[in-house]
């Protein structure tokens, strides 16, 4: 018997998603009928990004699961008509793009490449420290928080991470609750977010916190956007408390054209582009977890809606 599955996305994201997620449907034995105009009510599957036609759920009685396209969940958690299991995405490829982004920005403040590819340093011989020598702390120890941490440990970076609740991750400092933030904040030289946008993380980089990090410290945000109080950053920067902020999401996207970010001196904005959703791999994940759920396992990467991710 063929599966209904239903893609819920912008409809200019079906012909990027149509071949990939076929090919992984049929390789992993699943005779599937993938349209973005199945009735809602006949959908077996749902393969859901924000920003489509679907937002009220509850015709979807037929429904097994909502398969999300995007790591991040915030836009969806909280939707009172969704009563169906939620899996979130964890896909290599997106991780491998996070993995890159992290690692890249975190080497250019490192190594101060800023002043002499704008040539703002002259001739001075001065030689960067050591990655040994140069603390990093990552908020966030999921999946893409892991990965990341593995690849700075690897370059020789001492690397702390935090999370709410706790982890314990070889090679790896790792903190979490109210007085752990505090110290992870204290040591960070460099500082990458990585954690998911809920109640409890809103917010969380506030003028209170900014203020633990280490005088000149590095920002990166590749995570989302409304971790950070946007006034108290502005703030921070200012003054030099945070010397440098490079930020990749934003409350609102695309950053708007007078946001104060962009001619900031000590801010560099990236297009939202650290971690794509990969169609070749993401579909791979996805077809899995049908398989899965076809053959009564659980399904992999739940969000537990209490949490919010």
């Amino acid at each position: 018997m063929s599966l209904n599955i239903l893609f819920a996305a912008r409809a200019d994201r079906w012909p990027l998603w149509r071949a990939p997620l076929q090919a992984a449907l049929t390789a992993e034995g699943l005779a599937a009928d993938l349209s973005p105009d199945h009735p809602p009510e006949t959908a077996d599957y749902i393969v859901y990004a924000p920003g489509g036609p679907l937002t009220d759920f509850t015709p979807c009685t037929r429904a097994k699961a909502v398969l999300c396209l995007w790591a991040g969940v915030e836009s969806i958690v909280t939707n009172p008509t969704l009563t169906q299991p939620l899996a979130r995405m964890v896909d290599p490829g997106l991780t491998q793009g996070m993995v890159e982004y992290v690692t890249g920005h975190v080497l250019r403040h490192h190594l101060g490449m800023d002043a002499h590819i704008l040539r703002q340093a002259g001739w001075r011989q001065v030689a960067p420290p050591l990655a040994s020598e140069r603390s990093v702390t990552l908020l966030g120890l999921g999946a893409l928080g892991q990965a990341c941490a593995r690849a700075l440990t690897a370059l020789g970076f001492p690397v702390t991470g935090w999370s709410r609740t706790a982890h314990d991750v070889p090679g790896l400092t790792c903190l979490h609750g109210d007085a752990g933030l505090a110290r992870a904040l204290s040591t960070a030289q460099i500082l990458v977010t990585l954690l998911p946008l809920t109640p409890d993380t809103e917010n969380l980089l506030d003028a209170r916190r900014l203020a633990l990090l280490p005088r000149g410290a590095t920002l990166i945000n590749p995570g989302r956007g409304g971790l950070i109080d946007d006034t108290a950053l502005l703030a921070a920067l200012d003054t030099g408390q945070v010397g440098h902020a490079t930020l990749d999401v934003f409350r609102i996207e695309p950053l708007p054209p007078d946001h104060p970010y962009w001619s900031h001196p000590r801010v560099t904005v990236t297009p939202h582009i650290a971690a794509d959703t990969r169609p070749e791999t993401a579909s791979r994940v996805i077809a899995a977890n049908i398989r899965r759920s076809e053959a009564g396992q659980p399904l992999l990467h739940m969000v537990d809606r209490a949490r919010g991710y």
